[in-house]
């Protein structure tokens, strides 16, 4: 088999998604019961169903890639190709009724971040990367804000507590900036990539779930990276931002 177009592995990406995210809306708002997996964190059958159908879609086209996923765990295959896959991003979010979550792939060649996807089913927005092909939100090119002060800058965050007791770093990045909104989880990063918001922070971070961000806010001419400015998806924590603030908020975040 000749190796895929990385056209190609966004197409399977973004089908991938919208289909999983359209089955995890049967359960959304449905009053779905609540596990607790061994490190106290939520997960529904919606969260195992949806990745099911994603791995199912996937593994139509490409039967020998690797898969790893937050909720079946991986499959290892073909290490030239692995797909990360978070099927909901924000159950706690999701359990609440909130459209906030989101369904997200990441797609890594040969070890390096290429393709990412993701999909917000409940309000119908796909943003979608891979390396040299630009970003589309819904079909249509996507690009960072231009906003290059802080003081004009809005801030998002998955967990206030979280960040404050991480660092008192997060306080002064709030304090010089002019707006500060939670409900972040993906929904921040997807708000950065499309010019919508400045900045998104994230004080603990898993690989599904940041998998997409690194080519998306690349290819939307921001940046995506760990505190200490590492652009990975393998870090322990995460920043988003658009290109003029990131040395600025580099400055903040990495004391």
């Amino acid at each position: 088999m000749n190796a895929p177009s990385l056209q190609d592995l966004r197409n399977v990406a973004i089908e991938a998604a919208y289909l999983g995210g359209r089955r995890s809306l049967a359960y959304f708002n449905s009053g779905i019961d609540v596990e607790l997996k061994a490190d106290q964190t939520p997960v529904t059958l919606a969260d195992r169903e949806t990745e099911k159908v994603i791995r199912q879609r996937i593994r139509q086209v490409y039967p020998t890639h690797s898969l790893f996923g937050e909720e079946w765990g991986e499959d290892k295959g073909d290490p030239d190709y692995k797909w990360i896959i978070d099927p909901i991003d924000g159950t706690k979010t999701f359990i609440r009724g909130v459209p906030f979550y989101g369904t997200l792939i990441g797609v890594e060649v040969k070890g390096q971040p290429a393709v990412g996807v993701v999909y917000m089913p409940a309000l119908d927005e796909m943003v979608s990367a891979a390396t040299g092909l630009g970003c589309l939100w819904n079909g249509r090119a996507a690009r960072v804000s231009q906003v290059s002060d802080l003081a004009g800058a809005a801030v998002m965050c998955t967990d206030v507590r979280s960040a404050r007791k991480r660092s008192s770093a997060f306080d002064t990045l709030t304090a010089k900036t002019l707006m500060q909104r939670t409900w972040g989880d993906c929904y921040g990063y997807v708000l950065v990539a499309t010019g919508r918001a400045e900045i998104m922070v994230d004080p603990a971070m898993a690989p599904w779930d940041c998998a997409p961000f690194l080519p998306i806010l690349r290819e939307a001419g921001g940046h995506f990276c760990t505190w200490q400015g590492e652009p990975t998806i393998w870090g322990k924590d995460a920043i988003a931002t658009n290109d003029a603030l990131y040395e600025s908020v580099l400055e903040i975040m990495r004391t």
